[in-house]
């Protein structure tokens, strides 16, 4: 299903108050941030649009793809599910090595067209995955023993190449220990609108437009300046200095220089 526009439109806070907006369009390739203290109401939000609520969940809203209400299979249907959610949260359970997950989620959202296609569509998800994690991710490695990052990053990467659904919901994953911006990078250029739940003042400033909720209920839109990226852009190079610094640290390096200069976006190292 092509998604061109994502609709919110307003429900009810947690005082029973009506939202004071006539309604929230996000565009295909946008990237929403949403903010606001512990309780004021953004796991809600989240929870309706995953469910793609039509008033029916406790706070009233209506969530439209195109303009329209979603038929019931393509919120059911693991190989046509437009929501993919990924939460602060990503442990596997699973004994198996990441190239068997990898390809067992392949077959069953409907991706092998035959085994060279899924041999090479897995080494694009790892090597993806290892552009946003320092520790390394490899085809035999046991989902076990990967750290909380590696996981995080396996799943973006998954998201972006295998789930491929639309809409990406986000929850929290700024303590991931993953090259965030990056990771969002890899889904916005797959076209797909991202929710992102966030304290982080790099991915709430480097969002498009930010929700701010209050008291159960989107209180104000904020729309991103070109001050405010700026803002976002040098303290992400900050962000990634010092995942490097930790990188050289964990390999067991000494740490006798420090950069103070931020390297201008988009120039190597």
């Amino acid at each position: 299903m092509k998604i061109k526009k994502l609709t919110i439109f307003p429900g009810r806070g947690k005082q029973g108050k009506k939202e004071d907006f006539e309604k929230i369009e996000i565009l295909a390739g946008q990237k929403i941030g949403i903010v606001g203290p512990t309780g004021s109401g953004k796991s809600q939000l989240l929870y309706d649009i995953e469910k793609l609520s039509q008033g029916e969940t406790k706070t009233g809203r209506k969530i439209l793809i195109n303009d329209n209400k979603v038929q019931k299979h393509l919120k059911t249907d693991p190989a046509r599910k437009i929501i993919g959610y990924l939460t602060q949260h990503m442990n596997f359970m699973t004994d198996t090595t990441v190239q068997n997950f990898l390809e067992t989620h392949i077959m069953t959202r409907g991706r092998h067209r035959s085994e060279e296609n899924t041999k090479e569509l897995v080494e694009k998800i790892i090597e993806a995955a290892n552009t946003i994690t320092g520790e390394e991710i490899s085809k035999n490695t046991n989902l076990l023993i990967l750290s909380g990052g590696q996981s995080r990053a396996l799943m973006v990467a998954d998201l972006a190449y295998v789930s491929e659904s639309p809409i990406i919901l986000i929850d929290e994953i700024e303590n991931a220990g993953i090259r965030i911006r990056e990771a969002l990078s890899l889904l916005i250029k797959k076209g797909k609108i991202v929710f992102l739940v966030t304290h982080d003042p790099i991915l709430a400033l480097d969002t498009d437009k930010r929700l701010v909720m209050k008291r159960g209920a989107i209180s104000n839109i904020i729309y991103t300046s070109i001050k405010e990226r700026g803002i976002a852009n040098y303290l992400s190079w900050i962000n990634n200095y010092l995942l490097d610094v930790r990188e050289e640290v964990r390999k067991g390096k000494k740490v006798e220089e420090l950069r103070l200069i931020c390297t201008p976006v988009g120039e190597e190292k």
